[in-house]
C-alpha cells in the first residue's frame, strides 16, 4: 500500500441512546481515492465531522501525515492540509465567485475573516482565487453573484473554494448530489482530474462515480465499517449486497456498474 495520509482508529461517536460511529477504523494512502459508501443514515456525514474536527469524537484517535489531530480545531486541521466539501453547498450567495475562493484563501491565514475588509477587494487574495476559477471551469463566472450560479456550478465553486486552502487531502460529501446528466459527467470529470493529485476520501451515493473513481471502497452500516476493498470485492461481497438488502435501488447500481 502506498504512503498512508490519513488512519482512524476506533472512532465513536453517539447522540443519545443513537451510535451514529462505531469503532471506525481506515485508512487513506496518499494519492488514493477511497471511497465511503453505504445506506443512508450509516454515519457517513458523521464521520466526515469527526475527521475535519467540527465533531468532537466519544473514542478513537485521528492520525493525519503522521500526526494526531484528534484534539486539534477545525481550522488548525484545515491549515495543515484537510480540507472539505458538504453534502449541502456552503457558499456566500451574496459574494461573486472570485469573492467565495478570495474568501477561502484568506481563511487559511492567520488572523483571517476580518470581515470588515471584503476578501474580493484584498488584490493579493485575487489573482490566486482567479487561478482556482480557472482550474475549475469557472473563470467566466469569476464576477458573477453566486446566487445567481446553477447548481452545478455551485458545487465546482465550492471544491474551488477548498482547493483554494491548498491542502493535501480532500473530503468530498456527496459532490454529485442533485445534479443533472450534464452536470454530473462535468463533476466526473473533475473529479478524475483531480485524482492522484489529491488523496481523497469520498462519500458518494452514485455507484458509478464510486466504481469509476475509487481505488479502495470502504462500507458503512450502523456506523461500523462491514468490509473494505477493491471495487471489485466490494461488489461481490455477501456482507455488502445483504446490508443493501431493502434498498433496491442501489442494489441495482452495484450490480450496473459490474
Amino acid at each position: 500500500m502506498s504512503e498512508t495520509v490519513l488512519e482512524l482508529f476506533d472512532l465513536q461517536k453517539s447522540f443519545g441512546a443513537l451510535r451514529a460511529t462505531d469503532g471506525v477504523s481506515l485508512t487513506v494512502g496518499k494519492g488514493e481515492v477511497h471511497a465511503l459508501i453505504g445506506p443512508n443514515g450509516a454515519g457517513k456525514t458523521t464521520l466526515i465531522g469527526q475527521i475535519t474536527g467540527e465533531l468532537a469524537s466519544d473514542r478513537g484517535r485521528i492520525e493525519f501525515e503522521g500526526r494526531d489531530i484528534t484534539k486539534l480545531a477545525t481550522a488548525e486541521r484545515a491549515r495543515l492540509g484537510l480540507a472539505r466539501s458538504f453534502q449541502i453547498t456552503s457558499i456566500f450567495g451574496s459574494f461573486t465567485a472570485e469573492g467565495n475562493v478570495a474568501l477561502a484563501v484568506q481563511a487559511t491565514e492567520k488572523n483571517s475573516f476580518r470581515f470588515w475588509h471584503p476578501a474580493e477587494r484584498i488584490a493579493r487574495l485575487r489573482e490566486p482565487a482567479r487561478q482556482r476559477l480557472r482550474e475549475l471551469g469557472l473563470a467566466a463566472r469569476s464576477a458573477t453573484i453566486a446566487a445567481g450560479m446553477a447548481h452545478g456550478e455551485h458545487r465546482q465553486l465550492e471544491i474551488a473554494m477548498a482547493l483554494a486552502t491548498k491542502p493535501s487531502m480532500l473530503l468530498l460529501d456527496e459532490p454529485m448530489a442533485g445534479l443533472g446528466n450534464e452536470e454530473s459527467q462535468a463533476m466526473l470529470a473533475l473529479l478524475a482530474r483531480l485524482k492522484g493529485e489529491y488523496s481523497i476520501l469520498l462519500i458518494e451515493h452514485d455507484m458509478d462515480v464510486v466504481f469509476s473513481l475509487a481505488d479502495r471502497i470502504s462500507v458503512l452500516v450502523q456506523g461500523r465499517i462491514i468490509a473494505s476493498g477493491s471495487a471489485e470485492e466490494i461488489r461481490n461481497d455477501p456482507l455488502v449486497r445483504t446490508a443493501y438488502l431493502g434498498e433496491d435501488d442501489e442494489i441495482g447500481e452495484l450490480d450496473a456498474a459490474g
